[in-house]
């Protein structure tokens, strides 16, 4: 037994609550981020005093900052994480931006702020700075909770067990996306604005509580096929780090003079292989979908309907609590089915459910009225949210598959564990991304055209999609495939 280990290590580095930490801290980055969207507009119009019709266009700006930072930030935290020995320490990092944001968010409607605002800066920017601020320092927080959480869970559950795992992970951040909007609002209209915001800060002490106890094994079980003539049976020794610079193969194959080479290998493989650029593409529609849906919803419900906090809160319930209760079943059918049928049956679903979306309010639909269009757009918003778990995750999960796969076929340009940070940085990159280019793009044209129009170039970008799908998405696994069969 070694004395010079912590206590409770076994415990303490034990998969379970290495997995546990990880979803806890996505659960935490996904309620954050969805919890402002439905406060959002009493934020600039009752305790900023923004002018309403200006209200669509900072939320626009703000949710499309979040989707920037989060794109140039993820490969700078990726790169910065492969020097650091524990992955623990990033994660620590990120979780002080999250809890420095997210206090400037909450208190950036202060009266006193407000005061000094005023005269230091009698403009609108002035009086939202502090908000940009917070979200600025989420986004890049939440990139370093993807990039590294999800690389430290594949590096410490094996192939066998992913797939479970990463379906455990994604149910938590369904949950977070569920519950962040769902009860912002409802508990901003019930009990106030700071009683609202005292259920955020709990949530970031559990995080801060899980990723302390949390200690990263000392030598983890990697699932990783070595050659038979690789050259050494040496094992890693128990003091090698996590993301170690040194990679199992013959001491002469590949020098650590060639680790640039290396990188640029890696990336020309990843980058030239189809199922990787379909697998990225999902992960931005997905996001520009869901983000770009988020940042109109509000604005439209109270000038359509003129509901306020709680009843918006109710919408994105509908959209997203079928995740919860569907996720599980849409994976299984993928493991039997494979990717390519259910995802491009998913992406052929969404687009006339987001159609639907665009009739309530609009003077082309006058069926769609005041009743029935709450109906129909209730009903529409509550079947879209039950068809998207088919594409949502497809890319990640294709993803971490591929990457295992090419880390067997070749042990010298995919490094045990560094791969990881990379495949998954460039997933995060790809979510950034789409969270940047969703309000971008929905915020233009539900201010140009209108809403319903909005919703017709969104059903296009689904259909182009469901294609793209059908085309190049695997049918099967191949790494379950060649597991059943060893």
């Amino acid at each position: 037994m070694d004395t010079n280990q912590p206590w409770g290590y076994s415990w303490r580095s034990s998969r379970f609550l290495i997995v546990s930490s990880i979803t806890v801290a996505l659960f935490a980055e996904t309620f954050l981020f969805g919890f402002l969207t439905p406060i959002l507009s009493y934020m600039l119009e009752e305790r900023l005093h923004i002018d309403p019709s200006q209200t669509q266009r900072y939320t626009t700006i703000l949710l499309t900052s979040h989707g920037f930072v989060g794109l140039i930030s993820a490969p700078v935290i990726a790169y910065l994480a492969e020097k650091t020995a524990s992955q623990k320490t990033p994660l620590l990092f990120s979780l002080a931006g999250c809890l420095i944001g997210t206090l400037m968010i909450a208190f950036s409607t202060s009266g006193m702020l407000n005061l000094i605002l005023q005269i230091l800066d009698r403009t609108n920017f002035g009086k939202v700075w502090a908000l940009f601020t917070g979200r600025v320092l989420q986004g890049a927080a939440g990139a370093g909770t993807w990039v590294v959480g999800f690389a430290l869970l594949a590096n410490n559950v094996d192939k066998k067990n992913l797939g479970a795992s990463m379906g455990m992970a994604m149910s938590f951040v369904t949950a977070g996306m569920v519950g962040g909007p769902t009860v912002s609002g409802a508990l901003l209209q019930m009990f106030g604005y700071w009683t609202a915001w005292s259920l955020p800060l709990l949530v970031l002490a559990l995080d801060i509580f899980a990723r302390l106890i949390m200690i990263e094994p000392r030598n983890p079980s990697i699932d990783l096929k070595i050659p038979e003539n690789s050259g050494t049976n040496d094992s890693p020794a128990e003091s090698t780090a996590l993301l170690s610079d040194a990679a199992p193969t013959k001491p002469n194959d590949y020098g650590a003079e060639d680790k640039g080479d290396q990188k640029r290998v890696f990336y020309k493989a990843m980058l030239s292989e189809a199922r990787v650029l379909i697998s990225v593409a999902n992960v931005v529609v997905v996001a520009a979908l869901m983000s770009g849906i988020n940042n109109t919803l509000p604005v439209h419900l109270r000038d359509v309907f003129g509901w306020k906090s709680f009843l918006i809160s109710m919408m994105f319930f509908c959209l997203q609590v079928p995740n919860i209760v569907l996720s599980g079943p849409a994976g299984w059918l993928r493991d039997r089915l494979g990717l390519r049928g259910p995802t491009t049956f998913g992406w052929a679903a969404t687009v006339p459910l987001i159609l639907l979306l665009g009739a309530p309010g609009d003077s082309h639909f006058p069926w769609a009225g005041d009743v029935a269009g709450k109906s129909i757009f209730s009903g529409s918003l509550l079947a879209l949210g039950s068809v998207l778990p088919l594409v949502r995750g497809v890319g990640a999960v294709q993803l971490a598959y591929v990457v295992k796969d090419m880390e067997a076929k070749d042990p010298r340009v995919f490094e045990i564990n560094r791969s990881n940070l990379r495949v998954f940085s460039m997933t995060e990159v790809g979510f950034s991304l789409g969270m940047m280019l969703g309000p971008l793009l929905t915020g233009s044209l539900f201010e140009t055209v209108g809403f319903f129009y909005m919703t017709v170039v969104l059903a296009f970008i689904c259909f182009i999609q469901a294609v793209f799908s059908w085309v190049w998405l695997d049918t099967k696994l191949p790494s379950l495939e060649a597991e059943s069969s060893a």
